[in-house]
This record gives C-alpha cells, structure tokens and sequence, in this order.
C-alpha cells in the first residue's frame, strides 16, 4: 500500500520561523583586498527554515498543516510568506507581527555546494506578552481542527515558557498529541507532552548521562521519560533512531546508509514525517520507522529541504506510480519552479511510449540517473496519428501516462499538443534534456534552448533491436 497523507489528518506547528537564503556562486580565485575567496554570484534561493520547515515539508507529503508563529513587519516576513505561499491551502500562516523585532534572517554563501559563509540576522529574546496572547489565541482557534500538534522550538523566543505551557494544556484537554523538538535545558517545562524528539547531545545535556551505546541511550531516554512522563524519540545520526516508551522495550532502528550531503533541516523532516505519521492515524512505531526513512533521504539533499510522498514512498520500496495520470503544463511548471527553490536537478525526456518496452525502460533509468526529478512528456493521440498514421497509438495517451507514471524513475508525466515538445520545453527549460543516442545533438527538438539556459543534453544509450513498430510488425505477421 502506498502512502497517501492527503485528506488524513491536520498538523498544527507552533515555533520559531525563519527564512532561509542561499547566495549561489563559484570561487575561484582570492580576493587582492584580503585573504578571501570572490563569489560570482549565479543565483539566489529562498527556502522556508526552522519551523517553517517543518510545515513545509508536511505540505510538500501532502499533509494538512497550520503553521503559528510571530514575525516582524519586514521584508523577511514577506519573503517568507511568498515562499510558503506555493504550498496554497495546504500550508496556511497564523503569524502575529511584531515591528520591534526583526524576522530571523539567515543568508548562506554557498559555492560549488560548499559553504563558504552563513550570515544570521536575528533577536534571540522572548516575544512580548501581547504577541504570546495572540499566538495562543491562533491555537486555541486552530485546535479543534487539527489532529497532532508540534512544537518546534530553535530558541529565537516564540517559545516561551508560558506559550509551551498553555499549549501543552489546552492540548490535554482538547486530547491532541504534541510533539516537542526540545532546546530548553530544563525538560520538565515539556511535562505531559506525547512525544519529545532529542537528537544524542540534547539528551545527554537534558540528562547529564552518557548516550552513545544502545543501553546508554535507554537508560538516558528513561531518566527523560519519568522527568515529563512522555515518550523520547531519539535521533542518532549514524546510529538511527531509539524509541523508549514507558513500560515498553526500548525500540532501535538503524539508519539506512546514505551519502551525507547536508544535515541542514534533516531533524525538522523527522519531526514533520513524524506528526504527519501520527495525524494519518499511524502508531508511533510505524511513524518512527517512516521518518527514519526521511531522514536518509534529506542528508543526500543540499541545504534546506523537502520531502515529496514519491521520494518517501519509493525510499520504503512500496510500488505505486508518483502520478497516477497526466498533470497540466501550468501545474507541470509549478513542479518544476518548486524543484527550483529546493535547489533540485530536473531532467525531461519525451516520446510516443506506444508500447512500453525494455528501450523505453533502459532510456527512463538513465534519464533519472542524470536528474533529482524526471519530467516524462508524451504525444497526445492526435499527435502520435500525425506522426505514425491512423492506425496508431495503440493506447490512448491516459493509458500510456499511467504505465509511465508507476515506474520509479518517473516524477510525473504530461501530454503535449504539438508534433514536437518545443514549446513544453521552453516552457519548463529542464536542467538536463535527454533523448536517445539514434539522435545527434543537434537533432534533439530544444537542444539549443536549454543549453542557453545552461542546461546539458544527454543522449542516452538504446537497448538494441527495440522498438514499438517492431513490436507490431512482428504481433501482425504473427497472425
């Protein structure tokens, strides 16, 4: 069974927002002034941090999510609601503005996905009283609505004492579960919470015990869970995750081995997988073993990222396709301007895909192996009887995208109007465009375009002797 969080449940995240900025560039010479690297700068990305991060990842699972904060009135807080715009009603703000303090601001220099600095613009004080009583207005008025409630707490001061508090409570009462992802010292302000979600170093600051083997873990983890009476979900980079429960065997699970690319925001993945694992209905067992999952793929990612329900799906080997049937070119381009703002490597590859065969197979795995996303485009039925004749397709271009569609290496798939996909791909100008090697380079239809752009052709290897006409020769020769 495939994992579907659409229409399973509401999550309430409550905490310090942050917008994120990466300045992309390469360096390749020192500066005369000083002793430091110039940056040309090629680009500039925005993605949502800190708590934001964690609701953006639920929206991008498919998840309902509510997201309550408090931002300044400033330029930040705007760039901010830009970005989490694209989610639409999926992702819906309840910030309180407050013009003394600024929106936390972090700026990273980044060159050949290195960083080369991180510059932070941000007031680390406790938010003011007027500003705490309109939050927990937002979530008094949010809770009836939602399933599961997180706390995610990075110390810029939305947090509170007195907001952990009362959220804790009214979340008793109303019988929602919280998740807390902890930076206080002090752990017994979490008291009542259903779940608390330390990496190794919290917990060891949290209980002055030694955590690195499994029985240390357990018996640090335990110490946590008479102090707030909640369970402890622990993260251990390398290590996996430990759940220990009371009354309960303590539960351990190994991470899957991965590349490690960038930790940025892997703990607000586990925490979003988590809550949305819970709001679908899931045990804390189950949701913890899916955000482990999460938590592999994410450090493959730079920076700041996100988690699509097709990634995550395909990480727990569950066969399904990413879409059942064909999108749009307007909803194709907004795929693919998302991808963009996550930093993502989009590949586009097109064809007739009468009958799917090995070929077709073969030119999908290597197209995919080129990119983060593939963008499959096929010829509409009109267009494959122009180009074949009336006797073709054999399916119709709906059957046609839904074969596609399920094969893993595939992100979506789109059906296009005219005798050649030109339009589409200027459109959609994907990072790598991939045709098969019958084609020289300067024969594949927007070749020209996307290396304008910046992009690279990839001509991919054939399977010999493979092809739909082929097939149907030799099916009418049979009869």
């Amino acid at each position: 069974m495939l994992l579907n969080f659409s229409s399973k449940g509401t999550v309430l995240v409550v905490g310090d927002v942050m917008l994120d900025r990466y300045v992309h560039g390469r360096a390749s010479r020192l500066s005369p002034e000083a002793p430091v690297p110039i940056l040309k700068w090629l680009r500039n990305q925005r993605v949502a941090g800190g708590a934001a991060n964690v609701a953006a990842n639920i929206a991008s699972l498919g998840g309902g999510v509510a997201l309550a904060s408090v931002v300044g009135d400033d330029e930040g807080a705007r760039e901010l609601s830009e970005v989490l715009a694209r989610f639409g009603q999926q992702l819906r703000p309840l910030f309180a503005v407050d013009p003394s303090r600024p929106t936390t601001l972090k700026t990273r220099f980044v060159s050949n996905g290195q960083q080369l600095l991180r510059l932070d613009l941000e007031e680390a004080r406790d938010i003011a009283v007027a500003s705490e009583e309109e939050l927990l207005r937002f979530v008094e008025e949010a809770l009836e609505a939602v399933d599961v409630v997180v706390l995610s707490d990075y110390r810029k001061g939305v947090l509170t004492p007195n907001v952990i508090r009362h959220v804790i409570d009214l979340c008793g009462k109303a019988g929602r579960p919280v998740i807390v992802d902890p930076k206080h010292a002090d752990w017994t302000i979490y008291r009542g919470a259903t779940v608390i979600t330390p990496n190794k170093l919290e917990l060891q600051q949290a209980t002055a015990l030694p955590c690195e083997s499994d029985g240390e873990v357990e018996a640090a983890a335990r110490r946590a869970a008479q102090a707030t009476g909640s369970a402890i979900l622990v993260t251990r980079s390398e290590r996996g995750m430990s759940l220990v429960e009371a009354d309960e065997p303590a539960f351990h699970i190994l991470t899957e081995a991965r590349e490690v690319f960038d930790v940025s925001g892997a703990g607000d993945t586990v925490v979003a997988v988590l809550a949305t694992s819970l709001a679908a209905g899931m045990t804390l067992r189950q949701a913890m073993s899916i955000a482990n999952a999460a938590a592999g793929l994410v450090v493959a990612k730079q920076g700041t990222a996100t988690l699509t329900i097709t990634e995550l799906n395909r990480a727990l080997r569950r066969v399904g396709p990413s879409h059942a049937g064909v999108i749009s070119t307007d909803q194709a381009l907004k795929l693919r301007e998302m991808w963009r703002e996550q930093g993502l490597k989009v590949g586009f590859t097109n064809g007739c895909f009468d009958i799917l065969h090995p070929g077709h197979i073969q030119l999908f795995e290597q197209a995919a192996a080129s990119c983060d996303r593939l963008i499959v485009a096929i010829n509409s039925d009109a267009s494959v009887r122009r180009l074949k004749g009336p006797t073709r397709p054999i399916q119709n271009e709906m059957s046609r995208a839904k074969v596609i569609g399920a094969l893993f290496c595939v992100d979506t798939v789109v059906v296009f109007e005219d005798d050649t996909p030109l339009d589409l791909i200027t459109t959609l100008l994907p990072d790598v465009l991939v045709k098969g090697a019958d084609y020289r380079e300067d024969q594949v239809v927007g070749a020209d375009v996307v290396k304008a752009a910046g992009g690279t052709v990839l001509l991919a290897d054939l399977a010999e002797g493979q092809s739909t006409s082929s097939i149907v020769a030799r099916s009418c020769s049979d009869r």
